[in-house]
């Protein structure tokens, strides 16, 4: 029987999308890391790791040999990223290997084979009757437009990846609905809009979340050259998704479960918009937060097996709090203000605390009941 003190822990970091490297092993257990930037999860499992005293080792998943390199490993923890390409082209397939040959991974199959998936997603969670946002998806040009022609209006355009309200439309009407489906069962989308990237920018410069300088040259840049990302993924195509529009919703509540704790945030809808999420229009009291909401994502969490999720919810017109997506990854930066957390029991506790760490434990935890 294998000693507890023994298990080893695997972080990979994805050298692409802001560069990466990989680092050394523990003494009792091993840690393999992704390092993407600053919005990484690893940066902060390796900030864990040291203050527990926790040694590890940082290693490069896209290499060739890097089952063999894992052998003496029981555990893997990959933060990919939905826009770095080579992340999209082999995390998941390497994750779901290791989880088949008996390795503890995170995000394992339950938390992340919908991770950027819009289609995936509905059908998850309408199949558990979660209380999802009205969502029309069709494979069939024709399907579709005869579906246009008679529903009613507005409704909300997505495409099936994207984050910070990336690729997603408010269409009014018939003739908007119905140029979005022809576009779409033709020449498709590009994974960036490069007009709506360069107004982001300049909205984010005004409410000073962007410098000046750096937010407009790379707004400009994108206006003329496509990212390396959009060339290599290709236009989005074959499909159509929408959903209703919620109307009467001046923020979106984000949930965040990890294990049996939760946190959360409110996020404020940008001015003369109808989109919360990538806002950066923050509430973090807690009294912001509706605990039905709460309820509503440990509940899913504990049905699904996920290890750690982010819920958005709004609001119907009879106050009901409704789904529209889930991921299983978030941007540290927006919740480093959050003044506590919540238990299972909605029991709320004061002060900071390290989800990346209940990370960590947690799979380090499941590993050990198998020991």
């Amino acid at each position: 029987m294998k000693n507890p003190s023994s298990v080893k822990i695997a972080i990979h970091s994805s050298s692409d999308f802001y560069g990466d490297r990989v680092i050394n092993f523990f003494k009792k257990r091993n840690i393999y890391y992704n390092k993407d930037k600053d919005v990484s999860f690893s940066t902060r499992w390796i900030d864990y790791c040291q203050q527990a005293g926790i040694q590890y080792k940082v290693v490069n998943c896209f290499e060739s040999n890097i089952v063999s390199q894992l052998e003496d490993c029981d555990l893997l923890m990959w933060h990919f990223f939905q826009h770095n390409y080579k992340d999209t082209l082999i995390a998941k397939q390497l994750l779901f290997s290791l989880e088949q040959a008996g390795k503890k991974v995170f995000p394992d199959f339950n938390t992340c084979w919908h991770y950027d998936d819009k289609l995936g997603q509905k059908y998850l969670l309408e199949g558990i009757s979660a209380p999802l946002v009205p969502t029309y998806i069709f494979y069939e040009k024709e399907d579709a437009l005869t579906w246009a022609k008679n529903t009613t209006y507005p409704k909300v355009f997505k495409l099936r990846g994207g984050a910070g309200s990336a690729n997603v439309r408010l269409v009014k009407g018939k003739k908007e609905a119905f140029k979005l489906i022809k576009t779409a069962f033709s020449r498709g989308f590009p994974q960036l809009d490069r007009w709506e990237n360069f107004k982001e920018k300049t909205r984010k410069i005004k409410i000073g979340k962007e410098n000046i300088f750096i937010g407009l040259t790379k707004g400009i840049y994108r206006l003329f050259a496509s990212s390396s990302y959009s060339k290599l993924k290709g236009n989005e195509k074959g499909y159509v998704y929408f959903q209703d529009f919620i109307t009467d919703n001046d923020s979106d509540t984000r949930i965040n479960i990890i294990g049996d704790k939760a946190f959360a945030i409110k996020r404020m809808v940008r001015v003369g918009d109808f989109r919360a999420s990538g806002s950066g229009i923050i509430k973090y009291a807690k009294d912001e937060i509706d605990t039905r909401c709460i309820n509503i994502a440990f509940a899913i969490s504990e049905k699904l097996k996920f290890q750690c999720m982010t819920y958005d919810f709004v609001f119907e017109k009879n106050d009901e709090p409704l789904l529209v997506e889930i991921s299983y990854a978030f941007d540290p930066h927006g919740y480093s203000a959050c003044p506590g957390y919540w238990d299972k029991y909605l029991k709320f506790h004061d002060g900071t605390f390290n989800p990346y760490g209940w990370m960590v434990e947690n799979l380090m935890a499941k590993c050990r009941c198998q020991i």
